[in-house]
């Protein structure tokens, strides 16, 4: 009888996400107003609701706001958004938006049910029930990478800046 053996090799731990964060001055989710926060706060609410957001919350310095999107037949994607405004100096008349936006994915999961149904009264008949249940089950979620996504949200937000100052 002869017995082999074979060397354990040591399992790998995968990637810890949270060391992919980089913390870079450049990667940043935020951008500087020359307006107060409640004025700040209102251009990013008036360009989310120009592009179909519904408001989830809305206050003088925060909002939330989601967006629902179906690329494909079984997919479903929602986009939230998180806008927090804070005062910088101590005149309150510059202020920063902090965003972040979340993409959740979902996908349609179907599951059978089958039952029968017997009638005593006329002998053993059943009759075959089944139907077809579908419900959304959530398959990732990630915050949307700082850069372009951002930069267009800003831009836009500018242009709501500009408009209330020409107002007021």
């Amino acid at each position: 009888m002869l017995l082999a053996g074979c060397p354990s090799v040591p399992q790998q731990e995968p990637p810890r996400v949270y060391q992919n964060e980089s913390f870079q001055a450049d990667e940043t989710f935020s951008r500087l107003f020359d307006a107060p926060a409640a004025s700040t706060c209102e251009a990013a609410r008036r360009a989310l609701l120009s592009q179909g957001y519904l408001l989830a919350m809305a206050k003088p310095d925060a909002l939330q706001a989601t967006k629902n999107f179906q690329p494909e037949g079984s997919v479903h994607v929602q986009i939230s958004f998180n806008v927090m405004c804070l005062p910088e100096g101590r005149a309150g008349q510059i202020s920063t938006a902090y965003v972040n936006a979340i993409q959740d994915r979902y996908t349609i999961k179907k599951s059978s049910n089958s039952a029968s149904l017997g009638v005593s009264a006329l002998g053993s008949v059943s009759i075959p029930l089944s139907s077809t249940d579908e419900s959304l089950v959530k398959v990732g979620s990630e915050t949307i990478p700082a850069g372009p996504f951002y930069d267009r949200f800003f831009v836009l937000m500018g242009r709501y800046l500009r408009e209330q100052a020409q107002m007021e």
